[in-house]
């Protein structure tokens, strides 16, 4: 597996629903040989993956590149979104400090079925040392991004692990969580289902106790929603004035 790819995998899912793609990060910790061997473990694993369209999974330790094969002989559906390109972004900028303990592995997608049709995904898996900036340096990815690939209708989605467990910056500001997401550009902060932003606990969803839990990941994964084409025509013509009918004289 290519060195990028080696502690960060995004998939690509079927859509469950027309109204919406869930884009989810997951921090499953520590995911190696002996949690693929635990089968209470990776069946809640494979069920969290499941309820997403696109996933990041952070700390894939797999040298022998068997995580991703068996995740994917238990995983099908009708891939609906597509990858345009990739790369990985490398901080060398002359007078700039190397700040990223991780370099981001960028992808661009390509979503035909959701409002906003192209969106780039930022993977960041931080240190807690070095968080703030991190992701502060992520300015410069942005621009990178934007310079590389010279679309203007690209938006940028970013998933990290923040400083400590506690406060994180998120769709809406900060809050309590593992994790987070950043949106940058009006298309597709605009394309985003209401109050979709979210954790999902999965030792709620799937009564586990905090033992089981545990063997999963210390993490829960943070997600949200686009919408779909035809979901945003329609928001956007609820919310638009009507106009008067006129009428006639005798």
């Amino acid at each position: 597996m290519p060195l990028p790819l080696a502690s960060l995998l995004l998939l690509l899912l079927s859509t469950h629903s027309a109204l919406a793609l869930r884009i989810c990060s997951f921090n499953v910790r520590s995911f190696g040989e002996s949690k693929k061997a635990n089968c209470n473990a990776m069946d809640v694993i494979v069920k969290v993956i499941k309820r997403c369209d696109i996933i990041l999974l952070m700390e894939i330790k797999d040298r022998n590149n068997i995580i991703c094969p068996t995740l994917m002989e238990r995983l099908n559906g009708e891939k609906l979104v597509s990858v345009k390109a990739s790369y990985l972004y490398h901080d060398y900028q002359a007078g700039d400090a190397h700040v990223f303990s991780r370099e981001p592995f960028v992808v661009w997608f390509q979503s035909p079925h959701t409002a906003v049709k192209d969106f780039v995904i930022v993977p960041l898996h931080t240190t807690p040392e070095t968080s703030v900036q991190e992701i502060d340096e992520l300015a410069d990815v942005y621009v990178d991004v934007k310079r590389r690939w010279k679309a203007e209708v690209m938006t940028l989605c970013v998933c990290w692990i923040p400083i400590c467990r506690g406060r994180i910056w998120s769709l809406r500001g900060t809050s309590d969580s593992e994790g987070g997401i950043v949106l940058r550009g009006q298309d597709v902060v605009t394309s985003v289902v209401p109050q979709s932003n979210s954790i999902f606990d999965f030792q709620k969803a799937y009564r586990l106790t905090e033992e089981k839990a545990l063997d999963v990941s210390d993490h829960f994964p943070v997600e949200f929603k686009l919408q779909s084409s035809r979901a945003f025509t329609n928001s956007k013509e609820s919310v638009s004035p009507k106009k008067k009918k006129k009428t006639s004289r005798a």
